[in-house]
């Protein structure tokens, strides 16, 4: 269970995240002048180098949306530039790619960021560079929304790049994409001029996620324990009725992965602040399974919320940094695992530090939230978490302060069942290596906290 330090404030992560971003320009000047797009898209290290595995190229805007974060904290006018000239450059096809759920970690994390930098004045408000971002983010939302599956009741979902049947807890954070289009005035045009309304399928997606990928602890299976996650949830796609859990990337589909679970954490929570900004009169019409009013979305999504982020804090070690899974075999041997500190060197199971650096943010968003909302004691737990979470990352045994590793945040995992991750030489798990997304989501942790230090903040809407 994580022990959350209730003194800790952000500001006393002033000097730690300073070192996060001077390691991060230097890192990111490493891979723009020896990383080529003819190589795919850099996913994770091998013996501290980035590599690419072609699954899908969903992590191809986490790179360059790491230059302009780095931008975003430092001012560094060569990350601006790098990361804004990539984008024009190598994003393009990711806002029409019709065979991916990842539209909101690929155009959010490039075009979002740009125009959020503009709206927020950090960068030259030209005109046709605005519309620019502002007419990618419109077309990004309406084809993520395409990918579609209806179900009863009034729900559906963003299905995943398995098939129409599949339903990933990632897509929770990728909704983001169908936010932004929405804001910016995009409709879906469909079969004989129909419109379809992204803020709907966002809720229905949000509504049919928290019915199916996220357990309530109300003896819906054996393993129904309050905020389990399983990172896939299957339909019989040509009717809509749900079959059963399953597990891409996790041990099983009756245990929790705990990335997909970080997902859950961080995605419910901006989908709660997302929510609640918007008016009233924004839901009509609008129904979701029991949901048909504002004021329902909203609860069902805090709920879950809170439900996975208890879940988080209840199955992770004491310092916040989560083994991969929840159920895997090997922590039969780590019998005290989460009574004390995550061990990345031990030899049975590894922990997966991407998941702390994408549960961290969650943390602080729902704390924040909670705290605006007038409830302190429950918002306070949630922020303490966070900040707790984030300064375990923002030190070693996580920090990769060697000038030799391209990576920022050390102990992550890719694929555990796969395969995919390098085993150092006579080690029988994987430590020691980076992912893109771990260290881009460090990245954007880090930029929240240093605005909270300064008594700001910022969310990837209102832009």
């Amino acid at each position: 269970m994580v022990e959350i330090d209730s003194s800790l404030q952000a500001q006393d992560l002033d000097e730690a995240v300073k070192r996060l971003f001077d390691l991060a320009g230097s890192k990111i000047r490493i891979l723009k002048q020896g990383w080529s797009p003819d190589r795919g898209t850099p996913v994770f290290t091998v013996q501290g180098r980035y590599t690419s595995r072609g699954w899908t190229e969903w992590t191809q805007g986490f790179l360059f949306g790491m230059a302009i974060l780095h931008f975003d904290a430092t001012g560094e006018e060569d990350s601006l530039t790098f990361g804004r000239e990539s984008t024009v450059a190598h994003m393009a096809p990711h806002l029409t790619h019709i065979g991916v759920h990842d539209h909101g970690f690929n155009n959010v994390s490039t075009y979002g960021n740009l125009l959020r930098l503009m709206a927020e004045g950090r960068i030259a408000g030209n005109a046709w560079e605005r519309e620019y971002y502002r007419l990618a983010l419109k077309a990004s939302g309406a084809v993520q929304a395409a990918r579609w599956t209806d179900m009863p009741d009034n729900l559906g979902y963003v299905y995943s790049f398995n098939g129409s049947h599949s339903l990933f807890i990632d897509t929770i954070r990728t909704l983001r994409s169908l936010a932004l289009g929405h804001d910016l005035g995009q409709v879906l045009m469909a079969e004989q001029d129909a419109r379809v309304s992204l803020l709907e399928r966002l809720l229905r997606h949000t509504v049919t996620t928290a019915r199916y990928n996220v357990f309530h602890g109300e003896n819906r299976d054996c393993y129904d324990v309050r905020g389990r996650v399983s990172h896939e949830a299957i339909f019989n796609a040509a009717g809509g009725s749900y079959r059963c859990p399953g597990s891409q990337q996790g041990y099983s589909p009756f245990s929790t992965w705990t990335r997909g679970l970080a997902w859950a954490v961080l995605g419910f929570a901006e989908q709660l602040e997302y929510v609640s900004h918007l008016p009233p009169e924004a839901f009509a019409g609008i129904e979701a399974g029991d949901c048909t009013t504002r004021a329902a979305f909203i609860d069902l999504i805090r709920r879950t919320a809170e439900e996975t982020a208890d879940f988080y804090l209840d199955h992770s070690p004491t310092d916040g940094i989560p083994y991969w899974d929840t159920g895997a075999p090997g922590l039969a041997h780590l019998p005290d695992h989460l009574n004390r500190p995550a061990d990345p060197f031990n030899g049975y199971e590894p922990v997966d530090s991407s998941a702390a650096a994408i549960a961290a943010q969650g943390f602080l968003r729902l704390g924040h939230y909670l705290i605006d909302a007038g409830e302190d004691c429950k918002g306070s737990r949630y922020l303490q978490a966070g900040l707790t979470t984030a300064r375990s990352l923002l030190r070693e045994p996580y920090l990769s302060e060697s000038a030799d590793h391209q990576g920022l945040i050390l102990h992550a995992v890719y694929h555990r069942p796969n395969g995919w991750d390098y085993l150092p030489p006579g080690r029988a798990i994987p430590s020691g290596e980076s992912c893109l997304w771990g260290d881009y989501h460090a990245l954007e942790t880090a930029v929240l906290l240093r605005r909270m230090a300064q008594g700001r903040y910022f969310a990837f809407y209102g832009i």
